[in-house]
């Protein structure tokens, strides 16, 4: 949990657009509209002060294991989407579909990763320009889990 709460502070920290995912854009997009898109969750709970939608199992979203959708409960925002994939990607076409490795030295204006390590020591892309981190498997090959966040405020 560490771990995403490192990620989260890099992505917060990034000026960058959000990354929407299946039309929903953290924060832009409100409760209801998860709710409406996707119909009734197959869990709703709150954990850390925020308010989490999930879709697994039978209520699994088209093409994920499960998808966590973190809501503010004040304003109803959601704030980010972890999207757990269903079939297996690679990173070549995580590379292909937001972006290749960012060259060293100035950032370009097109999408790019940057390639970090979590204090747990797993591999993750960072696209700071998307709002976006890509965490891999195991194998450094494939993909384990997608997370969208939203641009700063005033970026």
């Amino acid at each position: 949990m560490k771990t995403i709460a490192i990620v989260a502070l890099l992505l917060a920290a990034a000026p960058a657009v959000a990354k929407p995912w299946q039309g929903i854009e953290p924060g832009q997009s409100k409760r209801d509209q998860v709710i409406q898109k996707f119909g009734e969750p197959s869990r709703v709970v709150t954990t850390e002060g925020k308010e989490v939608i999930a879709y697994f199992e039978q209520k699994a979203i088209k093409g994920t294991k499960q998808v966590q959708f973190k809501v503010d409960p004040g304003t109803k925002l959601v704030e980010r989407i972890d999207v757990f994939p269903g079939p297996v990607i690679d990173k070549e076409s995580v590379e292909s579909t937001y972006g290749p490795v960012c060259p060293s030295g100035k950032m370009p204006a097109s999408p790019c990763y940057q390639k970090k390590l979590t204090d747990d020591f797993r591999t993750y892309l960072l696209y700071p320009r998307l709002g976006l981190a890509v965490f891999l498997n195991e194998d450094g090959k494939t993909v384990h889990s997608f997370i969208f966040t939203p641009q700063p405020s005033g970026k």
